[in-house]
């Protein structure tokens, strides 16, 4: 881990599919700006089966490999908070900047279902490295600028 980068965690409630696929694609696109974890405030067993199938085909990525289910308290604490999108209310996690991307869980869903999913996650990703790179928004130790 860099010291001085931002750490961004990405929360829905089981840590099991849309956070899961976020910290993969966190870690690809954007591990020169920011530290990628994900979380939940409960857990499943494992990461969605269809998750870890459409990341390895789509980017080469396997997440059983390099992931594992983590409960909030399980991870450093975040400089920045993404909720996946929560059905009830997101959970109250300490932290200097947080969104809500608004996804529905695809678990269950189709393939095409998952993908749109995980394209929705890639440009979200690509427009969060954009702001925590960019010099008027940086993390620093106390806030963001």
């Amino acid at each position: 881990m860099n010291e001085g980068k931002p750490k961004v965690a990405f929360v829905c409630v089981h840590n099991s599919c849309r956070s899961q696929i976020a910290e993969a694609l966190g870690k690809k696109l954007a591990s020169d700006v920011f530290e990628s974890y994900s979380a939940g405030t409960e857990l499943k067993d494992r990461i969605n089966p269809d998750a870890v199938r459409l990341m390895k085909k789509l980017y080469g990525i396997d997440m059983e490999q390099t992931q594992y289910n983590k409960l909030i308290t399980d991870i450093p604490n975040p400089d920045v908070v993404i909720f996946m999108g929560c059905n009830v209310s997101c959970p109250n996690v300490p932290r200097k900047y947080a969104e809500n991307w608004g996804l529905e869980d695809p678990s269950g869903q189709s393939d095409e279902v998952f993908e749109e999913t995980i394209r929705k996650i890639e440009e979200n990703m690509k427009q969060l490295r954009q702001k925590l790179s960019n010099k008027e928004c940086v993390c620093t130790k106390t806030r963001f600028l």
